[in-house]
Order: structure tokens, then sequence, then C-alpha cells
């Protein structure tokens, strides 16, 4: 079996832009490894836009498509800063992700292992429907649709889930706070 072979103009359109938006996404965010798939999935879109005759600066469009993907990254960043209890806004987490502070790094490096293991106290199902609601942003419908399982199920586990872990998290923090 053969591979067909790529289009010239899909072709030109990847080598011309994809450093590019690489390194728009790279300066917006404050990992490599996200922004890398960032652009790849610029490109799995563009691949699979069925108008691409259509679109007359492709560049333009490209760069739309990669401040959309930047919006989702961020609003999923958003939801995990919540649900880790950490500030809502963005900047102030990488500001201090920049200053490197060595306490700051600690503590929020202990407040993600505390994390990791109040999510391993829940059951499998719990933590999926959790994990695919807050950190990948599926709705309810989608996560129910994936998992076999109906709409009011998938709510419970994410009702039961988020219960579980504030109650843990809070516990955990009252202990360490002097009384």
């Amino acid at each position: 079996m053969s591979r067909p072979k790529p289009d010239p103009i899909e072709a030109q359109t990847y080598s011309g832009f994809y450093a590019d938006i690489l390194h728009y996404l790279r300066k917006r965010t404050d990992n490599a490894s996200d922004a890398a798939d960032m652009t790849q999935d610029v490109f799995t879109q563009w691949l699979g836009y069925r108008d691409q005759a259509k679109v007359e600066q492709p560049r333009a469009f490209l760069f739309q498509m990669a401040r959309n993907l930047l919006r989702d990254h961020w609003r999923r960043q958003k939801v995990r800063h919540a649900v880790l209890g950490e500030p809502d806004d963005v900047e102030v987490h990488m500001t201090t992700a920049q200053n490197n502070e060595p306490l700051a790094r600690a503590q929020q490096q202990q407040h993600l292992e505390r994390l990791k293991d109040v999510l391993e106290e829940l059951s499998p199902r719990r933590r999926e429907a959790l994990m695919l609601h807050r950190f990948d942003g599926l709705s309810q419908a989608q996560i129910a649709k994936r998992m076999g399982i109906s709409v009011s199920m998938v709510e419970k586990h994410i009702a039961f889930a988020l219960l579980h872990c504030k109650q843990r998290l809070h516990q955990d923090h009252g202990k360490e706070q002097p009384q």
C-alpha cells in the first residue's frame, strides 16, 4: 500500500509557516512541548479543513487556528489552577514560574504531589470522569458517550470526585496551619 503524495500547496504551507507558528506559541506558553503539540494540532486541523482552496490568506488563517488553540490551552490551565487551589490569573502563575523561587516551586510541587495522591484515592471511573471534564474540557454528554454511561452518572461521578478532592485538600491544608 503506497502513501499518497502530499499536496504541494499543503507541503508549502507547512514548511513556510511551521516555524512561525511554533515561535508564536512558544512565546505565549510556559511549556515548549505544549507549544509543539499545539503547532502540530494547527496543521492537523488545516489538513482536515475542507475549504483550503477558498482560504485567501493561509498564514492569517493558521494563526487564527493557533490563537483558538492557545485560548483553549489557557482555559484548561485555568481549570487546572482552580482544581489545585491556585490563583485563577494565568499571568500570576507564569510570573511565579519565571521567577523560579525555590520555596514557591517546592510548595507547588508538594501541592501537586498531594493532589495526585488525592486523585489516586478516587475510583477509576470517578477519576476518569473528573479528568475528562476538568483537564480535557469535555462536556458531560461527551464523557457519557466515551465512558458508555448516562449523563446523570457522569454528573454524580464528577460531583463526588470534586467533593472528595475539596475535602481532602482542605483537611490537609488545615493540618499545615498552626492552631
